[in-house]
């Protein structure tokens, strides 16, 4: 967990390193992208269960610095996360922050579809999610 303060507290962010089994990808629709799978395989992968940012004018890119230090605190090459593919507004707050959707996931024993994003951390990691874009809207397949 990374919680950022300045005179009061600004947000936080906390998550798992994910397993190397691929266990975190069970029911993505689709083949997983080849740079993904990589990267899951190595140990390089850490989810986000959440980030809370407070808006603030005076520090708009806060939410990328705490999101970058909690994936340099554990050595990791790509952030991912799920979000509900009905919340919107999430999804946008994440497009603008720099993530990347990459496909929609649906787990066996839920109802819900999320939409799966990833954060490539430094150039080399970026170079080789090469072919993956931000779908604006969120959407994709599942037309969310």
């Amino acid at each position: 967990m990374v919680i950022a303060e300045m005179d009061r507290l600004m947000g936080c962010a906390f998550g798992f390193p994910v397993r190397d089994d691929g266990s975190w990808w069970l029911g993505f629709e689709g083949p997983l992208p080849r740079s993904i799978e990589q990267l899951t395989v190595s140990c390089s992968v850490f989810a986000f269960a959440d980030i809370m940012i407070r808006p603030h004018p005076q520090d708009r890119g806060l939410a990328r610095r705490v999101q970058a230090r909690l994936l340099t605190d554990h050595q990791a090459s790509l952030g991912t996360t799920l979000v509900d593919r009905a919340d919107r507004p999430t999804l946008a707050a994440l497009h603008s922050w720099g993530w990347m959707d990459v496909g929609e996931l649906r787990r066996p024993a839920g109802p819900t579809t999320f939409r799966a994003l990833v954060f490539p951390v430094g150039e080399r990691t970026t170079a080789r999610m090469d072919g993956l874009v931000t779908m604006p809207g969120g959407g994709g397949s599942g037309g969310a």
